[in-house]
């Protein structure tokens, strides 16, 4: 019986050893929590797929706050990150047409009564975008000495968005039997006619791949210590950049021009009524994003420069079943005493 409670005692003691040994490794594990801020700005793309234009081009930068959590084993320079945060971004991103577009109403009758096509011919059209979005960063990353990088998904909630349109119209005369006749007043055929306007439209939601790779800033060492002054505070500078997932317009169904009647204007109509420019005041446009045939899927691409900083919250209070101590363990064998450790 002796031997049994000596050999289960034993045993006890090379579980206590065995226990102490995993939990100095689990505490060995630091997490430490963050707030901060962000401020970013960049260049700012609509991409559309199977279309005539290519990318717009703009501006836009946001700013907003974060949480961040960072996780590693103790004197160790890798970090775990996750961030989690949310801003507002603000932009402006145009279309610029390359070529001149054509637009006829046709079959009409001049004020001699002939037949012809009312030709509109637009050139140097702009399409400007101004938008205001929510944006919503979940991100996962690493952070090696002064390197870093994140990844993950940026969610946009476009709350706000104007169209901005402008462009010169030539008008003419397309006739069967003879030239095309150009800049005669009395015809309403004009040249270097500018037009311009400005609608409030919409963007979808967005969903966007996202990665940011940079670099600590300030003094950065691996150094330990109590004696070693501890960052309390992070600096840091990237460049990022996001890629929309999701098609951000909603194909349209509009046409590019709502043309006027040429019978306006001419004299043997009975709905005459004479203006000198009223085959242009009376044009509509529309938006090219809200026109039909535009593109079957237009994504978002922004790529830019981010500054973020980091405060360290405060640490919790130190567990006393963590600290470095030393006590006897009695231990019944030939009225002999053990010893233990605790980490």
């Amino acid at each position: 019986m002796k031997n049994t409670n000596y050999s289960v005692k034993k045993h006890q003691t090379y579980l206590v050893l065995l226990l102490a040994v995993l939990l100095s490794g689990s505490v060995s594990a630091k997490v430490n929590h963050y707030i901060g801020a962000y401020a970013q700005a960049g260049e700012w793309s609509l991409l559309p797929s199977q279309s005539e234009y290519s990318g717009s081009l703009g501006v836009a930068g946001g700013l907003g706050f974060l949480y961040e959590l960072q996780a590693g084993k103790n004197y160790k320079p890798t970090r775990f990150l996750f961030d989690i945060g949310v801003g507002a971004n603000a932009g402006m991103t145009a279309y610029t047409q390359s070529s001149s577009m054509t637009e006829p109403l046709l079959n009409q009758r001049d004020l001699q009564n002939r037949p012809f096509d009312y030709v509109y011919e637009l050139k140097d059209r702009r399409d400007r975008y101004n938008n205001m979005a929510l944006q919503v960063p979940i991100m996962v990353g690493m952070q090696h000495r002064r390197f870093y990088m994140l990844a993950g998904l940026k969610i946009y909630a476009n709350i706000w968005t104007q169209a901005q349109y402008s462009t010169k119209i030539n008008t003419y005369g397309r006739y069967e039997d003879i030239d095309d006749l150009r800049n005669m007043p009395m015809y309403q055929f004009f040249n270097g006619i500018s037009k311009s306007g400005s609608v409030n439209t919409s963007l979808n939601l967005d969903m966007d791949l996202s990665f940011e790779i940079g670099a600590r800033l300030g003094l950065v060492t691996d150094a330990v210590g109590y004696d070693v002054p501890k960052r309390k505070i992070e600096y840091r500078l990237a460049a990022f950049v996001d890629y929309g997932l999701l098609d951000l317009h909603t194909k349209g169904t509009k046409p590019a021009l709502i043309m006027p009647g040429y019978y306006d204007i001419n004299p043997s109509s009975p709905n005459y009524v004479f203006q000198s420019q009223s085959m242009i005041k009376n044009l509509s446009m529309n938006d090219v994003m809200s026109t039909r045939d535009f593109a079957s899927k237009v994504q978002n691409l922004m790529l830019g420069i981010k500054f973020t900083i980091l405060f360290q919250l405060p640490e919790e209070g130190k567990c006393v079943i963590c600290q470095d101590s030393y006590k006897q363990l009695p231990m019944r064998r030939s009225g002999r005493r053990g010893m233990q450790y605790e980490e």
